[in-house]
């Protein structure tokens, strides 16, 4: 008896479909991820073996090695109200143009006496040659950056604000400098903040790496 031929039927599949939807997902996550934060300048920050990551939108405080300080802004739902708080309780005299301006910088690092003028120009200044905030003991305008930071946020859930206080300071940079930050946030009610570091394993041996805790990070 003869056998019965099955028709062969060709192998071939037609990818179109999948290809779209490939370059629909990878058009997605292009679009949606969000970016990390630019670095004002190269700072060189200490080690730790702390394992939590720092929060997106973070009020960021830089100290470099040799003693200036920028902030960034980094909340953008809350910077505009901030930099004008700012424009208000200092009486620096920015109108709604250069405001909105001011708001398109990524970094703060000028004394307020030089805001209006630098805002004239037409080429923002580079980050590398501004002389930073002042934060010295006579003339600490951190203070005012972190009271109008407390007033746009007050009302809010402060432990949510300080999760968002970090302070990244190069290895080289002079404790004084770092103290009178910390001062700034004393001066405001605000006690806790945290520091940037470089994530670490813990030493071999130690308590930190036997414990249960570190093992699960």
């Amino acid at each position: 008896m003869p056998k019965v031929k099955i028709p062969r039927k060709s192998t071939a599949v037609d990818m179109t479909a999948m290809c779209d939807v490939a370059f629909l997902l990878l058009s997605f996550f292009i679009l949606a991820t969000k970016q990390k934060p630019p670095e004002v300048l190269a700072v060189q920050i200490p080690n730790s073996v702390s394992s939590k990551v720092a929060p997106d939108k973070a009020i960021l405080v830089t100290l470099t090695k040799d003693g200036r300080t920028f902030l960034m802004l980094g909340d953008d739902t809350k910077k505009a109200d901030i930099l004008a708080n700012v424009n208000l309780t200092k009486g620096l005299g920015l109108s709604p143009a250069e405001l909105q301006k001011w708001g398109k910088q990524g970094f703060i690092g000028q004394p307020l006496g030089q805001i209006k003028n630098s805002l004239a120009q037409s080429v923002d200044i580079d980050p590398a040659k501004m002389p930073g905030i002042p934060t010295d003991s006579t003339n600490n305008e951190m203070v005012d950056w972190i009271r109008s930071v407390s007033n746009v946020y007050a009302g809010g859930d402060m432990k949510a604000l300080q999760e968002m206080l970090l302070v990244k300071g190069d290895n080289d940079a002079l404790y004084p400098v770092f103290k009178n930050i910390k001062e700034a946030f004393k001066k405001n009610e605000i006690y806790k903040f945290r520091i940037v570091t470089n994530g670490a394993a813990p030493p071999v041996g130690s308590e930190l790496a036997t414990s249960p805790t570190t093992k699960a990070n």
